[in-house]
């Protein structure tokens, strides 16, 4: 397992494409008219955003340094780099701290903002909650684009700052970075702490730089960094493969909700419970065929024929066979709020001694968990239906039925490697 996890944390997401050339755009001025401009590298539809700011502080030059690195960089599958060199060009020509009115600019933002100081007193937090242009065009620029992620370079006290949003990956760059994490007292007006609070389940966090101008292989290392921030939140990628799932498939899942659930609807309303399975086959083939044909099922003979919503090949390919919107047969008693995933495979220990399988697996498992809400606890084995809170079942007859598939000693195996991946917000 030490092995699936040390591919996990290296090669979390696909091999990156080549370098696109980047996007420029104006997301604002400075106090005396001077433009703030953001840099995309990476495709404009990427479902995944990470915004790095090089500097908010005229003062403290070096993360503009790593911005220019990244702007080289080539991006995870699924994710765009936003890339803001400089916040404040008004105090990076006057070699100031504060923009041109005096404002330490990350004293200004909304959420906790408190009047400080005065006109170019080292911390003068403006007259007012974003009271600043800069200010304004940063807190605009967030609200549209979104960031997963946001990195603010800071010098130089030389630590990752730790946060209020996901520690995993404030862990994973000090990691990467050689910083050590560390806490700092909670300042008024930041823009990390506005961040966090205006968009819960994104992370912004604050790296402190070393002191002065960085060597090549200081700023390489950084950069690396951030993109291992990038790798890590980066989509899973999914095949759509459906099977046939008409009319007549719907019906019979109503009539089988109606009689199993009480449940008079087909569709997957609510999910509270993702179950994994593995197929007791050793390739893909047969388990979609199974699935696709809507016949009866040879161990309870009912209808709908049986299914689930992603089969895992044990390349890690993944498919998507039915959308999370509509319920599945794959567990007797949870089908009305589960997701269903099968792993081609014969046995528990042949998924979880597969990496390539394994990765896919998780970072699928904990993308579905970000998008539906699902705790950790409620990721489950076959084996482990029964203990679900939320099984239910109306046939007397199957209120026991479940299989060994997936048991209690791998799912534990499963969920702690689950909790070392970042939150599940981050990878929704």
């Amino acid at each position: 397992m030490l092995h699936v996890l040390t591919l996990m944390l290296s090669a979390l997401a696909a091999a990156p494409q080549a370098a696109p050339a980047a996007n420029t755009e104006v997301i604002g001025s400075s106090v005396r008219g001077t433009p703030i401009r953001a840099f995309r590298v990476g495709p404009a539809r990427a479902r995944v955003k990470l915004l790095v700011v090089g500097s908010v502080h005229g003062d403290e030059p070096a993360g503009r340094a790593i911005v220019a690195r990244l702007r080289r960089s080539a991006p995870p599958r699924g994710t765009a780099l936003w890339l803001i060199p400089d916040l404040n060009p008004d105090g990076h020509a006057a070699g100031s701290r504060q923009n041109a009115n005096g404002v330490d600019l990350n004293r200004n933002f909304p959420y906790r903002w408190q009047a400080d100081g005065g006109p170019f007193d080292t911390y003068h937090s403006g007259s007012g909650p974003a009271s600043e242009p800069e200010t304004q065009a940063l807190a605009r620029f967030v609200e549209r684009v979104r960031p997963r992620v946001t990195l603010w370079y800071h010098q130089a006290l030389r630590i990752v700052v730790r946060s209020t949003g996901d520690a995993q990956l404030e862990r994973l760059y000090s990691r990467r970075s050689g910083l050590p994490r560390e806490g700092l007292p909670r300042y008024h007006g930041t823009a990390v702490g506005w961040q966090n609070r205006r968009f819960p389940g994104d992370t912004a966090f604050v790296v402190e730089l070393h002191g002065g101008q960085p060597p090549r292989a200081y700023v390489a290392r950084h950069a690396r960094a951030a993109l291992a921030l990038a790798r890590a939140v980066a989509p899973q990628p999914v095949t759509s493969k459906p099977i046939p799932f008409g009319a007549r498939r719907k019906a019979e899942m109503r009539a089988y909700a109606r009689r199993h659930y009480g449940i008079d609807d087909h569709r997957l309303r609510r999910p509270r419970v993702i179950v994994e399975h593995h197929t007791a086959t050793s390739t893909f083939a047969p388990v979609f065929n199974t699935f696709a044909s809507d016949a009866p099922d040879v161990e309870l003979g009912e209808l709908p024929g049986v299914c689930a919503h992603f089969v895992i090949d044990r390349d890690g390919s993944v498919y998507r066979l039915v959308p999370t919107s509509i319920m599945c047969r794959h567990t007797v008693g949870l089908n009305w709020t589960a997701i269903g995933i099968e792993h081609v495979g014969t046995s528990d220990g042949q998924v979880l001694g597969n990496p390539r399988q394994m990765r896919a697996s998780l970072r699928l498992t904990r993308s579905l968990q970000g998008r539906h809400g699902i705790r950790t606890r409620n990721v489950i084995g076959h084996a482990e239906s029964l203990s679900s809170r939320f099984h239910r079942e109306r046939v007397a007859r199957l209120r026991t039925q479940t299989h060994g598939d997936m048991g209690p000693a791998s799912m534990d195996r499963y969920r702690r490697l689950l909790g070392r991946l970042p939150a599940p917000g981050s990878m929704r």
